[in-house]
């Protein structure tokens, strides 16, 4: 067998977290099937990191440099990863299901005519071919598929998979592969905010929606995240209002999270939120509308004045954090 692959993300010279979760669940399928853990890393200056990876159940990484692919572009990378795949043969292929993961997915499954299941959260092994979990209807129902075709290719929901530390560290092997000349070509890269926390990366969301009224009670809820380490995330109609940028929507035309726990403030919970945000581990709801769909849904529900409720609770957590 030609084993079980992930392709790795980097940011700003770092190994992104979606990839060790990656790397934990590439390495339980593989002990399964009996087979390796290879990691493809298509970056620019950063083979000394490719290493690190061994840590997290990487057996061998295949390591392509080039100024091409320091940063993410669709074309280059479909590209190159598609010719290592017809050289190499392996039998899974697991991307995170990133912005960047779910473009790439979808991209190489089609440039290689095979399935592709997205957004999954679990994996199993049936009869030697990959069973994966993922949602459908915007969450209401869990189909389990078993792909077919190789690769058999899976994108994974962020914060679902564990990152497993199983020491060591990885072979490096440099691969050679073409870089196309793209369409479209980067000329900056516009970074959030110093110290922002990403959305689908964060273990704590504190969101609001339309019961905030204005962008700049948004204070509020900021003042609240970072006291808790966490990142703040909005309803669509929060966004379509202008009060957030449309980079912290939640839902199922922004971004699908999974923090261990996601407080919803002043969100009625739409279908279409309840689809970014209904598998986080801990959902606490404020909402002074007792009949609001949120309150179903949450683990906690404080039916109460946002307003009344927030500002003192987050003294409170200073208070903890400060006895510290």
């Amino acid at each position: 067998m030609a084993g079980v692959w992930i392709l790795v993300e980097h940011r700003d010279g770092e190994i992104r977290r979606v990839t060790l979760e990656a790397a934990g669940a590439a390495r339980k399928v593989a002990d399964e099937l009996g087979t390796e853990v290879t990691a493809v890393m298509l970056a620019s200056g950063l083979e000394d990191k490719a290493a690190e990876l061994g840590a997290y159940g990487v057996d061998k990484v295949l390591y392509a440099e080039g100024e091409a692919f320091a940063y993410y572009t669709a074309e280059v990378y479909a590209a190159a990863v598609a010719e290592l795949v017809k050289q190499h043969q392996p039998d899974v292929l697991l991307f995170p299901a990133s912005l960047q993961g779910k473009d790439l997915a979808g991209r190489l499954a089609a440039k290689l005519d095979v399935s592709v299941a997205v957004d999954c959260t679990a994996l199993a092994v049936a009869d030697g071919r990959l069973k994966a979990t993922r949602p459908m209807y915007a969450g209401k129902v869990y189909a389990e598929v078993i792909l077919s075709g190789q690769p058999q290719i899976a994108s994974l929901r962020p914060n679902v998979f564990d990152v497993v530390e199983t020491g060591g560290s990885a072979a490096v092997e440099k691969v050679e592969v073409a870089a196309p000349e793209p369409r479209v070509t980067l000329d900056e890269v516009l970074k959030e905010a110093e110290g922002k926390i990403e959305l689908t990366e964060a273990s704590i969301i504190v969101s609001g929606g339309r019961g905030m009224k204005a962008a700049e009670n948004f204070k509020i809820l900021e003042e609240l995240a970072s006291v808790l380490g966490a990142a703040v995330g909005a309803s669509r109609s929060a966004v379509d209002a202008g009060w957030r940028p449309h980079t912290d929507q939640v839902g199922q035309t922004g971004k699908v999270v999974c923090p261990n726990l996601y407080i919803a403030c002043g969100i009625s919970g739409a279908i279409q939120h309840l689809a970014g945000m209904g598998t986080s581990k801990v959902i606490v709801a404020i909402n002074k509308d007792p009949d609001a769909p949120i309150h179903s849904k949450a683990n906690y529900s404080v039916v109460a004045d946002l307003f009344k409720v927030v500002p003192p609770f987050t003294e409170e957590c200073k208070k903890i954090k400060a006895a510290q």
